[in-house]
């Protein structure tokens, strides 16, 4: 079980990223929302999850324990934020002394899926500067009572430096639908667009197109491709 909350009728996200305490403000004053149906974090275990991509958002995943607060706070100076293109993840510790991964090698952090709709992402180690994240291994967690679990296992990778072949897009978003008017977008860069020409960046964006869906539309994939400058 987790707290999803939308951060509504604050216009755009230009809007946001000129008024930071602002969002910073309406995030602390959600925070009083009751925890008390989350389960307790474990050391490094992802308490909220603040995406930026579109109309900001906030999912609290733990409570942290001994009675401290989770941060909600958009900056990523406040010593527990752990950055990943336009997502934020929060930890109850201090993670500045949190060690750099090894491309391909380790793993940055894990996420287990529970029967009982609890979702658990522990932060292992932080990946190097502009580097990228991919599913790198996925695992069945047999539990009591004949239960499963599955995790899954994210390393960093350096960013591609590849051009892309004509006719080949550049960027792929997975959209999964959370709720009425809020999509959770994962963006994932396939290759460099030649000299005077852009790839967009917005799942909406002139240039994307849709690929597939999935389970009866609540995940779409679009692509998209270089557009001249």
């Amino acid at each position: 079980m987790s707290w999803l909350i939308v951060v509504d009728d604050l216009t755009s996200i230009g809007w946001i990223l000129r008024n930071s305490v602002a969002l910073t403000y309406v995030l602390r004053k959600w925070a009083q929302t009751s925890e008390e149906d989350l389960p307790e974090c474990y050391t490094r275990s992802v308490c909220n999850k603040v995406d930026l991509y579109d109309t900001p958002w906030v999912e609290k995943q733990c409570r942290c324990p001994n009675g401290r607060t989770c941060s909600m706070d958009i900056s990523t100076d406040d010593g527990h934020t752990f950055s990943e293109k336009t997502r934020q993840y929060k930890v109850c510790e201090n993670i500045k002394k949190l060690p750099k991964c090894k491309y391909f090698r380790d793993t940055t952090w894990t996420i287990t899926l529970y029967p009982n709709n609890v979702t658990d992402q522990v932060i292992h180690c932080h990946c190097p500067k502009n580097a990228i994240t991919y599913l790198n291994r996925r695992n069945a967690l047999h539990l009591p009572n004949n239960q499963l679990a599955f995790q899954y296992q994210f390393s960093c990778s350096p960013a591609t430096r590849l051009r892309c072949q004509r006719k080949a897009p550049c960027r792929l978003f997975t959209v999964r639908k959370r709720q009425e008017f809020l999509d959770e977008v994962n963006v994932n860069t396939l290759c460099q667009c030649p000299h005077a020409h852009r790839c967009p960046h917005h799942h909406t964006d002139y240039g994307v197109i849709s690929v597939k869906s999935f389970t009866e539309d609540i995940i779409k994939t679009y692509s998209g491709y270089c557009l001249p400058s």
